[in-house]
């Protein structure tokens, strides 16, 4: 009797293995002096297996949130005329619910110590423009002047965005993402969603 098995770890559970690893190097040895080699060798995967999962080194940090960034950007558009603020911050709130501590999580809370900094500050602005644009037009396709949609989209991505930040620097698991994001939610009363 053979058995066909497969060196190295299950397929099942690659990706985690492999945003592990990631996290790992990027705390003993810095975001910029980790590769993608680096991360498959001490994940024991094959550079194919990583970009079964990943696209880049930066997508090991942001895969989970885009992913709900997207859903997102999908139920904004869907709300059409009938968008208002309170199904638009629905949705932004399913943006972190039931979100858990991950590797964007880990690399918030230790940017320095991974040398992060920058390369965060560049792919938050890159999540907050398409977030920001997508609030905008759920805005603007209800009627709100294309300024007032602008300063409600930015204002609504950046309570997301730091909302995640904050989480994350706390302690991730201390208190909820979600009561972290209605609390920021809650400070853009100066901006009403009605004209």
């Amino acid at each position: 009797m053979t058995t066909d098995s497969r060196a190295g770890r299950p397929r099942a559970s690659s990706r985690e293995t492999l945003s592990e690893a990631a996290c790992e190097l990027f705390l003993e040895q810095g975001y910029d002096a980790t590769s993608v080699a680096d991360i498959t060798r001490r994940a024991g995967v094959s550079r194919s297996s990583f970009f079964n999962y990943f696209s880049s080194k930066s997508d090991v940090l942001w895969s989970g949130i885009d992913e709900r960034i997207d859903q997102a950007i999908v139920g904004l558009r869907s709300l059409g005329p009938d968008a208002d603020g309170d199904a638009v911050r629905g949705i932004l709130l399913l943006i972190v619910r039931d979100f858990a501590p991950d590797p964007l999580a880990l690399a918030l809370r230790n940017a320095k110590a991974m040398g992060l900094d920058d390369e965060l500050i560049g792919e938050t602005g890159l999540r907050h423009a398409r977030l920001s644009s997508a609030v905008a037009d759920a805005a603007r396709a209800s009627g709100i002047d294309v300024i007032r949609a602008d300063i409600l989209g930015a204002a609504h991505a950046a309570a997301v965005l730091s909302s995640l930040r904050v989480w994350a620097e706390q302690g991730a698991g201390q208190v909820s993402v979600e009561t972290v994001l209605l609390d920021a939610l809650g400070t853009i009363h100066d901006l009403p969603w009605a004209i």
